[in-house]
């Protein structure tokens, strides 16, 4: 099936060093799994198919679980310099190593409470209308993860600008489109103690009323 065009992949980006939760993220316990293997889940059950993941620190014992899980499915590839690069290397690491796709999500890897509904959403306002870059919204706030035609990835991997990412997005502004969602998840990102047991909080009341 690699050879095979997908309508949306999703770049999983999990290389970083984890500083400030004081423990490695992708591999804290949620929803009988683990934090990375709930993020690529929702991707998947909102429609994407063939994950990239970026792994960095700890990648080993990453790529294993992943491997483990979905197989030759799962698409690895690593950033070897993540201790020292920036989030935008690692995503030109993740764009060279996509499937022949429509378009992709981008996706980090501490934020396992997206719900499908809102993958999907995005992806049928891109069948609507292909092209550029579609963020959810929530409140009127941009949030993850945004769906990227795959004819942009070049641009990004070529981009040499300022401020990273936000200065891609903001020299791509014409490119950029939104469509407003009601998920908690898109706000829901692991970067300390605190915020992982707002989303345990969130995932257990999100399973309790579904």
């Amino acid at each position: 099936m690699s050879g095979q065009p997908v309508a949306a992949s999703v770049l999983v980006l999990a290389a970083g060093l984890s500083s400030r939760m004081g423990a490695f993220k992708p591999l804290l316990p949620l929803g009988g799994g683990t934090v990375i293997e709930r993020t690529v889940q929702s991707a998947l059950d909102g429609g994407a198919r063939r994950p990239v993941v970026v792994t960095g620190y700890r990648g080993k014992e990453v790529a294993d679980l992943l491997r483990r899980r979905w197989g030759e499915e799962v698409i690895l590839t690593e950033n070897p310099d993540y201790a020292r690069t920036d989030m935008l290397a690692s995503i030109r690491i993740g764009c060279r190593a996509l499937p022949p796709c429509g378009a992709f999500f981008l996706l980090p890897g501490d934020m396992p409470a997206i719900r499908p509904s809102t993958f999907r959403a995005l992806l049928s306002s891109w069948e609507a209308r292909p092209g550029g870059v579609i963020f959810p919204t929530l409140e009127g706030y941009r949030k993850h993860p945004p769906l990227i035609d795959f004819a942009l990835r070049e641009e990004i991997c070529a981009y040499r600008g300022g401020d990273g990412l936000r200065g891609f997005w903001r020299a791509h502004e014409g490119l950029i489109r939104t469509h407003p969602v009601e998920d908690a998840g898109v706000w829901l990102d692991l970067d300390t103690q605190e915020d992982y047991r707002r989303c345990l909080q969130h995932w257990n009341d999100m399973n309790r009323r579904s």
